[in-house]
């Protein structure tokens, strides 16, 4: 049967929330569980709201999001205009023409909030407003801000709001009543799974559910036992350090989230700035382990290993190439050791030193000797017969003392056996082998996993699996591979350590090692880190030089860490490892493209199962095998998703499901797809791992979400409704804004000016316009050359968060703004705000004691391990950064901010009895100086210019009235130099060309 373009039906349920919320004279909040079908009530809505003659904005739709949903829209036939997209790239003009022509426009909330300030958008004329991802809402939010601006102008639209994370509204102070207060709603909507309605729908059908429980193998489960325990250490070591801290939920249940991570940093970020660098490992390795638990049930064991030893080399050398002062603590327990030794032991076993080959006589060209690659792809441990033959063959290729073991997952050999059943099963309803069109829904079988790295793992094992082989050993062409690309990715760690170069991950694929992928995109260093680098390994060969030290320090530090030990366990064998495998590739003569060149060809067909496997979605060349082959004779393995795997269960209309991997959401969405197909017979395997991380967390999330529920439903039946405070435009108009003593000896005089705040742009990114905005000032949008705020006409605030101060500071980017502000303005702000609930503070306490003071000649060369020291000699503080701005600035205030809340106040006492600003003047500032370099003014050469000591923005334009070109200038001689610039910016400027000029000659 074909796959139809289709959308499953409502069901009465979906028509009864309907029902309940489709009147545009009311305003609602709905919160419905994940995997019932959200986004199909949302386009159902939007269907009947669609008409040229209203205006109904899509508000917190990410752009998969909004591509799907206009797809789903199209589909149910709206398609002219159906759903358009603002984006960025869209200009003021184009927007407002949109926003005339009505109908259903999606729109970020960025965009929209300067639109509606502008009056852009016609916000008195807006039907209504759908709010996705309402759980996101805060006070602090842009979409506070936009229903805020709504409600003033637009008293009769309807606003309704939509989610799907109860999980994400249980945190604070009646989380819910915040939402709704901040969203002016009254009315809200809960659906849980077990929510009546919901049961009735869902229960009058049932899809066929065979729950296969695989076990681990002994060593997974060693390794899953060790894992926990490094957890719980962990866990009871934090809590040890932080004891006035209220760390009860910290616990290796909730562990097992991602969310747990944001849970403890929230805990922690108050006091942040006090913690040691202790503390901050503690957190990152409770990450680490998270992950390991995820990568253990789902990495193949070649994987897991490569990533246990990145963890080990990542621990063991700092940034510095030097060692790591604060190593995470859980590397040193028993509990790694096994975790270590059992990963390894999954892969190969040493039955004794790895050696070298006797001779060069006997290299081999692995790309030309076809016995050693028969050899490879046929070796099996089950016949004790071939047993030596084997082995005396795999040394062709392996070195000498290890012997292969490549553990295959449980789920492999599980998942074999169950597409075994399915075709059985489709045989036995069609022995030919052909869909029937009496029966629903297509022989096509559905393969579920929880990533896109699973899927290409999962097609990989289908693509090349034996099915002759004995079980446990059906992958072990695949395999193999990994191994050989296992030991490639081994010899070039052991050259990159010989060279002082950071290591990197194993490549997902041949081909990503083939085409050197694997050294610059899987690090994750962009090549400004990549040149700092390199100049900081020359200054350390520098030093040893200068102290004596040789250059080849690389063997005397591994014959060192033989001698004395390891600082993490395995570290040592871990390098011998690699170095041996390194010489032993060097004297086969193997090159990269030999050792790794495989035969990686499109689909291979099964015998037992006489079908073909069609790649993943996504896969590079599934579009060239697609079509070719019959809908029965497919199987598509595919990631979890969001609520556009319903349109595909629609499309693909699967009989056969295999959830490789749990997933809540997807087992309602299958119920759905089931109670939306009449006489569809859906059979689903549902594959977890007995008594695993993966099981628990799955039951786990079911309670975490029904008590999120319980806890909602409590409070909307105990909740005191909001008070909706009216705002109306121009309220806060009449304001006692300044004091004059000449009129009438201080008479407070009434100023009916409105009390405005120019805003830059780009600073709606930020919460403090919204904040501005509740305050009672008139946040009025402008495009800025110079700061971000206007306060008055003779104050300016450029307005910096933490890393944004820090990233300001390396680029230089800072110095050029507070210029330009002392030029234009009188009094020049900078505004350094911090967060709220973070620690208000610059750095750390441990940050700060590493700048003890230096001794000697040369105290800027002083070498220091610390935190804030990652490349070699310290770098100037933030603080030091500073002392040096005001300096270099007089007239420059700084303003320090402990939240967007407090510097909503400050800006307030600072425009008390001063007169409000002009747009179009802040907007004229500094935009002058474009239009001249506009004018036929060379902007490379100007901005050579600007870069001149003793030239500045003040008089860089002077400086291009008095001569021609920057060739013209280095050829003027000092006293005429001096003429144009002064005295000393003039001997600066011209000390520095000739300088320059000399170094060039």
């Amino acid at each position: 049967m074909a796959a139809q373009t289709s959308i499953l039906p409502l069901l009465p349920f979906h028509k009864s929330i309907i029902e309940r919320i489709h009147d545009p004279a009311t305003s609602d909040f709905v919160l419905l569980a994940r995997g019932l079908g959200l986004r199909r009530i949302i386009c159902t809505l939007m269907k009947i709201y669609d008409s040229p003659q209203t205006l109904t904005l899509l508000l917190n739709a990410s752009q998969d999001e909004e591509s799907a949903i206009g797809e789903e829209l199209g589909v149910m036939g709206c398609r002219k205009p159906g759903l358009r997209a603002v984006g960025y790239e869209m200009g003021r003009k184009d927007r407002q023409d949109l926003y005339k022509q009505g109908g259903l426009v999606s729109v970020t909330s960025r965009i929209l909030v300067v639109d509606m300030l502008q009056s852009d958008v016609p916000t008195e004329l807006i039907t209504g407003i759908i709010v996705m991802h309402a759980e996101n809402v805060t006070p602090l939010s842009l979409e506070a801000f936009i229903v805020r601006l709504y409600r003033e102008k637009n008293k009769n639209g309807f606003l309704k709001a939509f989610s799907d994370e109860p999980e994400h509204i249980t945190s604070g102070l009646s989380p819910l009543r915040t939402i709704l207060k901040e969203l002016q709603l009254r009315t809200v909507h809960i659906y849980p799974r077990f929510h009546e309605e919901i049961k009735q729908s869902l229960e009058r059908r049932r899809a066929d559910v065979i729950e296969i429980y695989p076990h681990l193998t002994e060593s997974m489960k060693d390794i899953h036992t060790a894992i926990v325990q490094c957890m719980t250490t962990t866990l009871a070591e934090l809590k040890r350090s932080n004891t006035t801290l209220d760390l009860d939920d910290l616990n290796v249940d909730n562990a097992y989230f991602r969310s747990f991570d944001a849970i403890v940093r929230r805990q922690l970020d108050p006091v942040w700035h006090k913690v040691g660098p202790k503390t901050k490992q503690l957190v990152s390795d409770l990450a680490t382990l998270r992950m390991l638990l995820t990568y253990l049930l789902s990495y193949d064991a070649l994987a897991f290993h490569a990533y246990l030893e990145t963890i080990i080399a990542s621990n063991t050398t700092g940034a510095g190439g030097g060692q790591k002062q604060h190593q995470s603590p859980w590397l040193l327990t028993d509990a790694a050791n096994v975790i270590f030794q059992v990963a390894k032991r999954r892969c190969y076993t040493l039955s004794r030193k790895l050696t070298l080959p006797p001779s060069s006589a006997n290299e081999i060209d692995l790309a030309d000797d076809e016995e050693a690659w028969a050899a490879l792809d046929e070796v099996e441990f089950g016949a004790s017969a071939r047993r030596g033959s084997e082995k005396k063959n795999e040394r062709k290729w392996l070195p000498d003392g290890m012997d292969p073991v490549l553990e295959e997952l449980p789920k492999w050999e599980t998942l074999a056996e169950v597409l075994q059943e399915i075709e059985e099963e489709m045989l036995r309803f069609d022995p030919m082998g052909r869909s029937g069109s009496f029966t629903p829904g297509s022989n096509t079988v559905l393969i579920m996993t929880s990533s896109m790295r699973t899927s290409n793992l999962v097609t990989e094992y289908l693509e090349s699996m034996d099915t002759n082989a004995p079980a446990g050993q059906k992958g072990r062409k695949m395999m193999q591979k990994k191994l050989r690309l296992y030991l490639w990715w081994k010899s070039k760690l052991s050259e990159r350590k010989r060279e002082g170069r950071s290591a990197f991950k194993l490549p997902h694929k041949v081909g990503n090692a083939l085409n050197g992928e694997d050294e610059t995109q899987d690090d994750g260093v962009s090549e400004a880190l990549k040149k700092k680098d390199g100049e900081r390994r020359e200054r350390q060969q520098s030093r040893r030089r200068v102290r004596g030290g040789a250059a080849n320090a690389s063997m005397s530090t591994r014959v060192k860490d033989r001698k004395n030990g390891d600082a993490v366990v395995g570290e040592g064998q871990m390098k011998d490892e690699a170095d041996d495998i390194a010489e032993f590739l060097l004297t086969q003569g193997t090159s990269t493209g030999e050792l790794l060149s495989f035969d990686d060809g499109g689909p291979v067909p099964l015998t037992d199962f006489d079908q073909d496997i069609a790649l993943a979605l996504g896969a590079p060349d599934f579009d060239d095998v697609y079509g070719l082959l019959a809908p029965q004779q497919t199987i598509v393995v595919h990631a979890y998703s969001d609520d556009s795997d319903d349109m595909m269960l629609a499309e693909i209309q699967p009989r056969f499901i295999v959830m490789f991997e749990p997933n809540q959401d997807f087992v309602r969405r299958i119920e759905v797809y089931r109670s939306s197909s009449p006489g569809l017979g859906v059979r689903v395997y549902f594959m977890v791992y007995r008594d695993s991380s993966e099981e628990h967390k799955y039951l786990l999330g079911l309670r975490r979400e029904k008590d999120a529920f319980e806890r909602l439903i409590k409070e909307r039946g105990s909740m005191l409704m909001p008070i909706l405070e009216e705002r109306r435009p121009g309220t806060n108009d009449a304001m006692i804004k300044t004091i004059s003593s000449r009129i009438a000896g201080g008479r407070k005089e009434l100023n009916k000016e409105p009390s405005r705040v120019v805003v830059d742009v780009r600073e709606f990114r930020s919460s403090l316009p919204s904040l501005l905005h509740a305050s009672g000032l008139l946040v009025v949008p402008a495009t800025l050359t110079v700061g971000d705020y206007v306060l008055t006409p003779d104050m300016c605030v450029e307005r910096k968060s933490i890393p944004d101060l820090v990233s300001s500071f390396n680029s230089g980017r800072l110095y050029t703004q507070c210029e330009l502000m002392s030029v234009h303005y009188k009094q020049p702000i900078l505004l350094i705000e911090f967060e709220e609930h973070k620690s208000f503070s610059l750095e750390t306490v441990s940050d700060m004691k590493s700048y003890a003071k230096p001794t000697g000649k040369y105290p800027q060369k002083k070498v220091s391990n610390g935190p804030t020291d990652p490349d070699g000699p310290s770098a100037p503080s933030i603080q030091s950064k500073l002392v040096l701005l005001t300096l270099s600035f007089p007239r420059l205030r700084i303003i320090w901010s402990s939240s967007p809340y407090a510097t909503s106040d400050i800006f307030a006492d600072l425009k008390l009895n001063n007169p409000e600003p002009d747009p179009g003047t802040a907007i004229s500032i500094g935009a002058e100086d474009d239009a001249e370099r506009g004018a036929g003014v060379n902007a490379a050469a100007e901005e050579l210019l600007r870069c001149l000591p003793g030239i500045t923005a003040k008089n860089v334009h002077f400086v291009m009235g008095k001569v021609g070109s920057v060739r013209e200038l280095c050829e003027l001689g000092l006293e005429q130099v001096q003429e144009i610039l002064g005295v000393e910016p003039g001997k600066a400027c011209y000390e520095f060309m000739q300088k320059s000029s000399r170094k060039k000659w």
